[in-house]
């Protein structure tokens, strides 16, 4: 059953965070990611950057490979914290309501998201 008023998803982002230690680990990640999924691949964030409190890279992608890609990510994560969440063009629900975390749940900088109107 659908509900009418429900958010559409255009895409999905997985942040994943890393620091110097775990870095190695992010790279690693990365490079599996890339030759398995078709995702973008986002710049390399060595210093907190919008909400996100800790160094991170974003993996943009389609909601057709969700089922795929998000599974394999919680299985092989590296022990890395992964924030993911749809875009539906309500950043602050998308960050907060509709999202996901593997690993530790951190305190995203919500002051920096636009509420849908």
């Amino acid at each position: 059953m659908t509900n009418d008023s429900s958010p559409t998803i255009t895409g999905y982002h997985a942040h994943i965070y890393f620091d110097s230690e775990t870095e190695p680990a992010a790279q690693a990640l990365r490079t599996d990611i890339d030759a398995r999924f078709e995702v973008v691949l986002g710049r390399w964030h060595h210093k907190p950057v919008g909400p996100h409190p800790r160094w991170m890279y974003q993996v943009a992608f389609k909601p057709d490979i969700f089922a795929d890609f998000a599974p394999w990510l919680a299985l092989n994560r590296r022990g890395l914290v992964v924030f993911l969440h749809p875009e539906t063009g309500d950043s602050v629900a998308d960050h907060t309501d509709h999202a996901m975390w593997m690993g530790d749940i951190l305190d995203l900088n919500l002051s920096v998201l636009t509420k849908a109107s």
